[in-house]
């Protein structure tokens, strides 16, 4: 299907004329849909179509895109078996699924697959999310959003992906439990996310390797910072503003932070910052520190609110410490007076009466790199912490950076694709329409996803969108 598709679809977008892909003609209105799972394939084949070629010999039956290509669409499809699936399609119609959805154009075994991607550091791969959140931005998707004085908040958080005391590579971190070793991969996932929006976008990733220390903390600040050093400037055109725990809100990063031109909203513990509070607590004592209260029903009893804040507090000890901004917020029980949440933060945005609670929400969004993003990963059929493969150089993050390739188009595709959301919505649960993708690709052949979507919208007997085309 796609052997054709890089000149036709160039055209295509620009000309806003029907073209022919292959045995396929894809109408005019479709061409501008610029966030389809066409184009989104599109792009990432561009990215696979520069993989350098790490074989010496003259054995290059299966290329090495393939490979990749082919990991991809078992992350998309959720299905470990769906390649296998494909080569029984094959060998009985002589054309499967891979070909026609993914663009394959041979169809590689799970050794194989292995074997081509070890080499390739996933770094190859990291194009593709800059060019997914620049079309989301063009399109208008990131509008939504936006939060705090318009800015996009990026969460940094780090997790760990794979865990063995057996299996090992150069590029494990590794812990000691008693007199065993635990070899492990951790990985910074930062997200876009926003207030009362269910959906995450991934941002590229940052892995965290054995040089940058053995002590979490230590590890996932260089990671941080690796991160800000490389994506930093790029995020800072579209205005956002950092979120992340206690371990990100110290002096050197804040002020990487602000150097590249973007904000912070970060926890701020008292055990961490022990001047910071000494300071907070010396100007509530004299008055200086603002706070009010409202309360707020939940079900059938009520709770209280209470925000404190105030302006320049230093960071840290020294006269050369950072001023922050600092609030807190308390939830208390009305009727039994017990606390049922309290945090605070540190942040560069001024705070006042109008704005703490804002700034608040913001910062209390950091949650959703768990509940949004890691625990979905982890229990949605991502198997975020399954070993795929792990190799002796690069395949676990090469893995690793497909399948959040996949989570990230499944989430454009719940925004803006009309078919996509259309056929999500009937089926309701995620479980469900990727069973039916997986048993319909298995049986039956599809000539693009557009022939899928219709096939599956006729059959559930559904209004297909206006902006189908």
């Amino acid at each position: 299907m796609f052997e054709q598709g890089t000149d036709l679809l160039d055209t295509w977008l620009t000309d806003g004329k029907s073209a022919k892909v292959g045995k396929i003609y894809l109408p005019g209105c479709l061409m501008t849909k610029r966030l389809s799972l066409f184009n989104l394939i599109h792009t990432l084949q561009n990215s696979l179509d520069g993989l350098p070629e790490h074989r010496k010999g003259k054995n290059t039956t299966y290329l090495i895109r393939d490979a990749a290509l082919g990991a991809f669409s078992v992350f998309f499809m959720q299905s470990s078996s769906f390649l296998a699936h494909q080569e029984n399609m094959q060998r009985n119609e002589g054309r499967n699924n891979a070909s026609s959805l993914f663009g394959l154009k041979t169809l590689p075994s799970d050794n194989q697959i292995r074997n081509l991607l070890d080499p390739l550091e996933p770094e190859h791969l990291f194009p593709v999310f800059a060019q997914v959140s620049t079309l989301l931005e063009e399109s208008g998707e990131l509008q939504a959003y936006r939060s705090y004085r318009d800015n996009l908040l990026i969460i940094l958080d780090g997790t760990q992906y794979f865990s063995s005391q057996e299996i090992h590579c150069d590029n494990c971190s590794h812990r000691t439990h008693g007199d065993e070793a635990i070899y492990f991969h951790a990985v910074i996932t930062p997200v876009i996310a926003a207030p009362g929006n269910s959906r995450v976008i991934a941002l590229e990733p940052e892995f965290i390797v054995p040089q940058d220390g053995h002590e979490k903390q230590d590890c996932e600040r260089a990671a941080a910072k690796r991160w800000l050093e490389q994506y930093g400037p790029r995020y800072a055109t579209l205005k956002a503003t950092l979120l992340g725990d206690d371990l990100f809100c110290n002096q050197p990063l804040c002020e990487n932070v602000l150097e590249k031109k973007l904000n912070f909203i970060f926890v701020c513990k008292p055990d961490s910052h022990p001047e910071l509070y000494q300071m907070v607590e010396f100007l509530d004592t004299n008055g200086q520190v603002e706070q009010f209260s409202e309360r707020s029903w939940k079900g059938k009893y009520a709770e209280i609110y209470t925000y404190r804040y105030v302006n320049q507090v230093p960071l840290r000890a020294g006269a050369d410490a950072l001023k922050v901004n600092w609030c807190e917020l308390t939830i208390q029980h009305e009727t039994t007076g017990k606390i049922t949440y309290r945090n605070a933060w540190a942040t560069h945005h001024e705070i006042t009466r109008t704005t703490v609670k804002a700034i608040v929400q913001a910062g209390r969004t950091r949650w959703k790199v768990e509940n949004e993003n890691n625990n979905v990963l982890k229990t949605k059929g991502y198997h975020f912490e399954h070993n795929f493969g792990h190799g002796t150089q690069h395949l676990a993050t090469f893995l690793l950076t497909l399948n959040l390739l996949a989570f990230l188009f499944h989430t454009v595709l719940d925004l803006a694709d009309a078919k996509y959301k259309l056929l999500r919505t009937e089926l309701r649960a995620r479980k469900t329409f990727f069973d039916d993708l997986r048993a319909l690709t298995r049986y039956l052949y599809f000539e693009s996803w557009e022939h899928l979507m219709d096939f599956m919208i006729a059959n559930l007997k559904l209004t297909p969108p206006l902006d189908s085309g």
